[in-house]
């Protein structure tokens, strides 16, 4: 009968052994599936955040290709209205147009647009486009030809500005302009 309750002692050691090996094995696979969980919930925040900074670009893209597709519009107001007479002044429907052109300004303004400084300011080729050089102080813009404007940072359209050169760089310029003209020939 000793035996029989040792035999029995050592079985239920057995089993309690591998009950025990079960239990390691069942909590490093829990451990597995808690990390894969994890990396699976952090990739979803990830994708999360790729998306909706990937939905303002695309908002800000077709909001800049929209804007940009009223700046014409803009610069005709602007040369409509900067050929009113005095005569013509008084007329309400000239207000009105001031009135639209206002308002169409107050609307690029809340979305960020702005106009790019150019008179009296150093040449800035990612701000500006030269047109033409006249007499001046070297590399200021002269004249604006065309306004730039942009889009918080991102230049929508950049500005057609007359730069500054000096009165003998002018002539150079010239003088090689018409050598060239003259080898074509």
């Amino acid at each position: 009968m000793g035996e029989d309750k040792q035999s029995e002692k050592s079985k239920a050691d057995l089993d309690l052994e591998k009950l025990n090996t079960e239990l390691e094995s069942e909590k490093s696979k829990s451990e597995q599936y808690l990390d894969s969980w994890k990396r699976a919930q952090a990739d979803l925040e990830n994708f999360k955040r790729q998306t909706s900074k990937e939905r303002g670009e695309i908002a800000k893209v077709s909001n800049s290709a929209f804007i940009g597709n009223l700046l014409p519009v803009l610069d005709d107001l602007e040369r409509a209205l900067s050929n009113v007479t005095d005569s013509l002044r008084g007329f309400t429907w000239i207000d009105g147009i001031w009135l639209i052109y206002k308002k169409l300004q107050a609307v690029l303004t809340g979305y960020g647009v702005s106009e790019i400084e150019s008179v009296g300011k150093q040449f800035d080729p990612y701000m500006h486009q030269a047109v033409d050089y006249t007499e001046g102080d070297e590399g200021k813009i002269m004249e604006e030809v065309q306004k730039g404007y942009k889009l918080q940072d991102k230049v929508l359209r950049p500005a057609l500005v007359k730069v500054g050169k000096k009165a003998g760089g002018l002539e150079d310029e010239e003088s090689s302009v018409e050598s060239l003209a003259e080898d074509e020939k």
